[in-house]
């Protein structure tokens, strides 16, 4: 299962907080594609599945994996920089042999 740094669980919560409903988690997936082979992908989704693992993390921020992404994310980090240069959410995988430039697609 994916880990979320502090930076990125804040900024999860915040992001949750002015959707404003309760029942959304954060998903994160690895679905075919990118131009390395698997891309990332990640939404608030308020439906689960009955094999998806949920896990929990500080200020009550949900993350849901289908258990095929699970698998492609054991180890993996979720951090998330306010900054001039490298903004956003970036996912470091130690499960990536390979990355794009865009850090959007690994295989």
């Amino acid at each position: 299962m994916i880990a979320l740094t502090d930076s990125a669980s804040d900024k999860v919560k915040e992001l949750l907080t002015q959707e404003g409903d309760e029942a959304l988690a954060l998903r994160v997936a690895v679905r075919p594609g990118g131009c390395s082979g698997f891309s990332y992908e990640m939404f608030f989704d308020a439906e689960r599945a009955s094999d998806d693992i949920t896990e929990k993390f500080a200020e009550g921020v949900a993350v849901v994996v289908d258990p095929t992404s699970a698998q492609l994310l054991t180890g993996a980090t979720l951090d998330y920089k306010d900054g001039l240069s490298q903004a956003g959410f970036s996912i470091d995988n130690p499960n990536a042999q390979r990355t794009c430039g865009c850090g959007q697609s690994f295989s």
